[in-house]
């Protein structure tokens, strides 16, 4: 079967959905030939991309707090909470300190945002580890990372959905986006029951997940892909690292759910007549 393109969106351990899509398209015998990632998007598509996805969903599913906690590594400067060190250092573990992004087994593009122009930032060559550490930095959390002389943060700033990243990198590939925040309905369903405000907290947080649903809509207006997968996964927070079996099996629903306007968007692209089929 023609080979795919996979837009990782970002979305902190709402990522852990990711691993349950690709394991699915796996599954279903479609390959995957290139993949871009914004923020978690990166991490998972970085291990996709350097075949070490078996290693980080064993990670996935065998975090406890401890683990979790041991991430979360305080910066020793004004520019964040978290220097990374702790990430970077299990990626040289699993991925290797030398490897480049242009060496992987398929196409990578990890998103950033340039802090001072705010023009998205698509890293496709050089070292990955750095590309993959920029592509996470969420300002003020984590520090900024300087790549090619530019200081770069969390790419779900300016393209939380990275689809125009994997059209660069896949041409005309079949283009299959993830978008984590699409299911808006399902977290005020779950935080606000009664169909009221509770506290502040929680009147942030929706407003947060508002704003990056409506980006990833009008990203995927814009420029649509091929296939949207949307797990419903609204209900979980961005911070349940340690819901990895329930973040992966949302995302084997709602890929198995979409296989067949991905399975026809491939067709069509065979055919020289694509489409914008989009799951919603």
């Amino acid at each position: 079967m023609t080979p795919i393109t996979l837009a990782l969106g970002g979305g902190a351990a709402l990522g852990w959905a990711h691993i349950g899509v690709i394991r699915t398209l796996q599954d279903a015998y479609i390959p995957i030939g290139a993949v871009a990632g914004t923020s978690m998007g990166a991490i998972v598509g970085a291990c996709l991309a350097a075949e070490r996805l078996d290693h980080l969903e064993e990670i996935a599913r065998t975090a406890n707090r401890r683990t979790v906690l041991g991430f979360l590594d305080p910066a020793l400067n004004r520019h964040g909470l978290i220097g990374g060190r702790r990430v970077v250092r299990e990626m040289i573990d699993h991925i290797g300190p030398e490897t480049l992004l242009e060496n992987l087994s398929i196409p990578a593009a990890m998103v950033a945002a340039d802090l001072m122009t705010g023009e998205e930032v698509r890293l496709t060559h050089g070292p990955l580890i750095p590309a993959v550490r920029a592509s996470i930095a969420v300002p003020s959390l984590f520090t900024p990372v300087k790549v090619d002389g530019r200081w770069l943060i969390d790419g779900g700033m300016v393209a939380n959905v990275p689809v125009a990243a994997a059209r660069a990198i896949g041409g005309a590939a079949t283009l299959v986006a993830v978008d984590l925040f699409a299911d808006y309905a399902g977290h005020a369903a779950a935080a606000m029951p009664d169909g009221r405000p509770r506290n502040a907290l929680k009147t942030g947080r929706a407003g947060f997940l508002m704003l990056m649903r409506a980006q990833g809509m009008l990203t995927v207006r814009l420029n649509p892909p091929d296939a949207l997968i949307t797990p419903a996964i609204g209900h979980i927070s961005t911070g349940a690292f340690l819901s990895a079996e329930e973040l992966i099996e949302a995302g084997r629903v709602a890929a198995q759910a979409a296989l067949p306007m991905i399975r026809a968007a491939i067709t069509a692209q065979k055919s020289g007549n694509p489409s914008s089929l989009l799951n919603h």
